[in-house]
């Protein structure tokens, strides 16, 4: 637990406003939008982190028994890994699913897991970016890209999607 909460958690919080910053970026009209509607920032936020999830698979599942999913057969103690990325694009829950919509008002995505395995810190991350978001673009309202986006480098892995670095101009 220790490991998760001081590695991983870090991780992953600095992906999800990463992301959700670049994102903004790449949509200067949803950016210009945020900054005129601050009080949309929360169902924002849930919308960047459904469409550009810093967690792009689950830990794995080992099912204790046999199980039928969609007429396959999942054996018991088999790896499972759930794809977090392909669930938030899964166009039977989210309509539109490869567009952001700010203002999606039913919005259960997997970027900060479900149910049992819904992140620990979940109620706090939102909060904090929340803030952050709100701050970050009451000081600076021309927010841009110092590079192309083609040059931005990601770090390299798995199970996580984030950027080495975000040079940005004010």
């Amino acid at each position: 637990m220790v490991f998760y909460i001081l590695f991983v958690w870090y991780e992953i919080s600095v992906d999800l406003f990463g992301n959700a910053v670049l994102t903004l970026l790449r949509h200067r009209e949803h950016l210009d939008r945020l900054t005129a509607e601050p009080d949309l920032i929360p169902t924002a936020l849930e919308e960047l982190w459904r469409y550009e999830a810093p967690m792009t698979f689950a830990s794995p599942r080992y099912p204790l028994r046999d199980i039928d999913i969609a007429g396959t057969t999942i054996r018991a103690g088999d790896t499972v890994l759930l794809s977090v990325a392909s669930a938030n694009r899964d166009p039977r829950r989210f309509p539109e699913p490869d567009s952001l919509v700010l203002d999606r008002a039913d919005n259960p995505h997997l970027s900060l897991g479900l149910g049992i395995h819904t992140c620990l810190g979940a109620p706090l991350v939102r909060r904090e970016y929340q803030i952050a978001l709100a701050a970050l673009l009451r000081r600076f309202p021309n927010l841009s890209l110092a590079v192309p986006a083609e040059r931005l480098r990601w770090r390299p892995g798995l199970r996580h999607r984030g950027l080495v670095t975000l040079p940005v101009t004010a």
